[in-house]
């Protein structure tokens, strides 16, 4: 088993160029496990036998089209020209790296380069690839974008949302999976049931191909001719890079696994020495000038990690660790215009937030099942398509990470997404892109996620579990998401728009049970409130309670019962929420009842509760005391429902605390 090269088109000067390329990681892997051995780095991840894959995919393509890499795409990073001492910075894990020593290796992306790279769970890039090139298409750019997979990661259901969706959609989008045979130490055949992944093409409706990973060549030649296909077309494939992995899943892993023929039959394809060879055979190179090839990277390297090494830098700046969870934004509020106002339900302020913000940004996408013609189940973008095209009002296919992934990708772009679950409960199927690559990605490496995400939540309207959970708290424990919930018309347009306006990830909750029960008269304008802060509804001595969405109904309407002064606070946001409201409030009333809708257990109550007792202890009178739904899967018949939440236990609890 040989490769065989052929020269095609390639001049001399290009065959060398690409030795040169070729040979770079090779060179940085050698030393990377130098310094492995000696202790300089804790980790890493070889690609050694697969140089071939990442170098030529990214000499096949344009400068500024995407790529997202995987842990062994070394060669995409050094044929981008990443300047070598920050790549060094990069994988020491010092300040000046580009995730300042928050993540690891190629766990980072760089937009002057045009690279995205990987988070550990695999897949999750390949949904944000479609989010790139969806702008790219928007806006008529003919450029593509290449993602990187291993065999393994396709098993990930990301692999295939992410696939499916750029076919339905006719994304510009090159899906390489680098097939090296193993995911981990799990043979191909106990992750796959075929021998090349040229079968799944004709199941998503696209082209696949298959070529050697090994040989330089067919990888520039065969990938520069599909990506010119993909740019004319602007439709994706699949493209399997067959190689193999010559050393471990990572170096404690090792390779015993492998059968000793089988990693000599591979060690005779070596990318390297196989294209060394060649050069020599042909008469291109001489042995002394491959020799002063490696020599000259060799040396770059050694001053690259000489000064890396050798640097102060290890001073981390920890006063930036809270500041760089979200991008930069000083909100400046759109004044509540006092012209004409209308009275509008909760629904279709909304709507009416929507609308104005697609007419005042138009990089704003809207995204979801069934809401182009069909205006979304609960009808909130009804007439968008006629207005908007279906350009920008986009039905997905049923695949909530692929698509908050997409959010990604567009934000990457330069553009905004609002993304609609049907309902709040499904987000579970988009958890991992959201959690893991959409709120940590600013904190990483310095790129907002501009994604706005709808949840229509809550119970009260006899669903049942699937349909009624309330998952706020969910994502209130998760560092880089900002979370806001309204409870009125108002408050819906403002904090939608203010969510849209703001460069990083929102999750914007609307309770169905006031889509259509509640209505006020809210500002025909444009305006915007802000993100973060309280509202306080009523001023009281006795009492206040503080709540937020549907709990602020159920609050005054037992206090309108009550013969008591009490103080409602309504939240508003709940990420961030407004401390210095809570504290005002706890000074004036000294006795604090939080209310919510959520189950008690890990409610947002209790982190609320919590705090107030570090730091409002002296101005209380009573215990801080919670009121909310039962520790239990939200029940679908009335009587069982009704019982589940706090609505039939809040009197009872407010006696209570008034009893102190």
């Amino acid at each position: 088993m040989s490769i065989s090269f052929e020269q095609g088109i390639h001049s001399k000067k290009e065959l060398i160029s690409i030795y040169r390329e070729l040979l770079t990681p090779r060179l940085i892997e050698e030393r990377m496990l130098l310094l492995l051995r000696q202790g300089k780095i804790s980790k890493w991840f070889s690609g050694i036998g697969q140089e071939a894959v990442s170098v030529g995919a990214t000499l096949a393509l344009n400068d500024d089209d995407f790529i997202m890499s995987m842990h062994r795409n070394l060669g995409v990073f050094t044929s981008r020209k990443v300047p070598m001492v920050k790549l060094f910075h990069q994988l020491k894990g010092s300040p000046s790296g580009y995730t300042k020593g928050r993540d690891r290796s190629f766990h980072f992306g760089t937009i002057e380069h045009h690279i995205v790279g990987m988070i550990s769970h695999l897949g999750a890039q390949l949904g944000v690839a479609d989010g790139i090139a969806l702008a790219h298409k928007l806006k008529k750019e003919k450029r593509v974008t290449l993602a990187i997979s291993g065999d393994g990661g396709t098993s990930e259901g990301d692999f295939h949302e992410a696939v499916n969706l750029a076919s339905v959609w006719n994304l510009p989008v090159i899906f390489l999976i680098e097939n090296n045979g193993y995911g981990l130490s799990t043979p191909s055949n106990e992750q796959f049931n075929f021998d090349s992944f040229v079968v799944k093409g004709p199941a998503y409706g696209i082209s696949a191909y298959s070529l050697d990973g090994n040989n330089i060549l067919e990888v520039i030649d065969q990938l520069s001719e599909i990506a010119k296909e993909v740019r004319k077309t602007s439709q994706p494939v699949i493209v399997e890079a067959r190689t193999f992995r010559m050393r471990g899943h990572e170096e404690a892993s090792g390779t015993k696994y492998v059968p000793k023929k089988l990693m000599d039959e591979w060690a005779r394809k070596d990318p390297v020495e196989s294209y060394e060879k060649f050069l020599l055979k042909k008469g291109i190179m001489a042995s002394e000038e491959l020799e002063k090839v490696k020599s000259d990277i060799s040396q770059e390297i050694l001053f690259a990690t000489k000064e890396v090494y050798e640097s102060d830098d290890t001073g981390f700046l920890l006063e930036e660790e809270e500041q760089d969870i979200f991008h930069p934004y000083e909100q400046v509020l759109t004044e509540t215009p006092s012209a004409k106002v209308s009275e509008k339900r909760f629904v279709d302020a909304i709507s009416d937030g929507l609308n104005q913000c697609l007419e005042k940004h138009d990089h704003l996408i809207l995204m979801g099942q069934d809401i182009a013609e069909y205006g979304g189940v609960f009808k909130v973008t009804e007439g968008f398509v006629e207005k908007f095209s279906k350009d920008r009002i986009r039905n997905t296919p049923i695949s909530e990470s692929a698509v908050i992934g997409a959010g990604l990708g567009l934000s990457i772009a330069g553009m905004k997404s609002v993304i609609e679950m049907q309902f709040a409960d499904f987000v579970s199927c988009g958890f991992n892109q959201l959690v893991n690559n959409v709120a940590k990605s600013h904190y990483r490496w310095g790129q907002n996620a501009d994604v706005v995400i709808r949840l229509p939540t809550g119970a009260n309207v006899n669903a049942g579990p699937f349909h009624s959970q309330s998952t706020e708290a969910w994502f209130f424990h998760v560092p880089g998401l900002k979370i806001v919930y309204p409870s009125n018309s108002f408050d819906a347009k403002g904090l939608l728009c203010a969510a849209i306006e703001d460069p990083n990830p929102v999750l914007y909750f609307e309770h169905k049970y006031l889509y259509r029960s509640a209505k006020d008269h809210i500002p025909d304008d444009y305006y915007t409130l802000p993100i973060g802060k309280a509202n306080l509804i009523r001023e009281g001595k006795d009492l206040c309670i503080i709540t937020y969405g549907l709990g602020v109904l159920w609050a005054e309407e037992a206090l309108d019962t009550l013969e008591i002064t009490a103080s409602l606070l309504d939240l508003r946001s709940l990420q961030p929420w407004d401390k210095e409201a809570v504290k005002e409030a706890v000074k004036t009333t000294g006795k604090v009842l939080i209310l919510h809708e959520d189950t008690l257990t890990g409610g947002i109550g209790a982190e609320i509760a919590a705090w107030i007792s570090e730091n409002c202890f002296e101005y209380l009178d009573a215990p801080v005391m919670r009121c909310a739904s039962l520790n239990t899967p939200v029940p679908f018949a009335k009587e069982l429902e009704d019982n589940f939440l706090p609505k039939s236990r809040l009197m009872d609890k407010i006696q209570e605390i008034m009893r102190y």
